[in-house]
């Protein structure tokens, strides 16, 4: 059986983005795909367009994503956070990210080939010096009190799939008690 025929059986010849069923192509998940179906997936000409030039992606196409991201195919997974990661500053996908969990491997092959410095060049770092990421998790190493959000973050609190501020080195972004708030790096370690 082709890669091209595993895949349609698999996807049940729709999307696996977005469910469409007209113009699928084996799309091989980049960087280190070695063409098998197993890193590979099947996607239409609509979402293919939008992946080889994200500078056009329409984030309101992407909102399939909601229900593609239970996909339990890795392929599909390393994908939706790709796209996610790329439209976070929307709003709504850093919420999607947020709930998304991948498996350790899985997360390094979504971040494999992703330029890291996509943020200007600024480098986060925690307060003990370590490297900071879009995705990372990192623990408070103080209590912050939230201005204008009425409570105290507490020390120990763990906050996951952070995003980084794309002109502010000191700054990262998090949810904490279900409110989206900047978080200064001097604060926080990595996880």
């Amino acid at each position: 059986m082709s890669v091209h025929d595993e895949l349609l059986a698999r996807c049940e010849a729709q999307c696996e983005l977005c469910r469409s069923d007209k113009n699928l192509s084996a799309y091989e998940v980049p960087p280190s795909s070695d063409g098998g179906a197993d890193q590979s997936v099947m996607i239409c000409k609509v979402c293919l367009g939008q992946i080889e030039t994200p500078e056009s992606m329409d984030a309101n196409h992407w909102r399939c994503l909601n229900d593609t991201m239970w996909s339990q195919i890795p392929a599909v997974q390393v994908m939706v956070w790709r796209i996610l990661q790329n439209l976070r500053a929307e709003g709504w996908p850093q919420d999607l990210l947020d709930m998304l969990y991948l498996e350790e491997e899985t997360l390094a092959w979504a971040r494999e080939g992703q330029d890291e410095g996509e943020e200007g060049g600024v480098e986060h770092r925690d307060s003990n010096g370590a490297l900071l990421a879009a995705g990372d998790s990192v623990t408070l190493v103080k209590d912050l009190n939230v201005k204008g959000g009425g409570f105290t973050a507490k020390r120990g609190t763990t906050v996951r799939n952070i995003s980084l501020v794309a002109d502010n080195p000191g700054q990262i972004e998090g949810r904490v008690s279900g409110q989206q708030i900047v978080i200064l790096t001097q604060f926080v370690k990595k996880a």
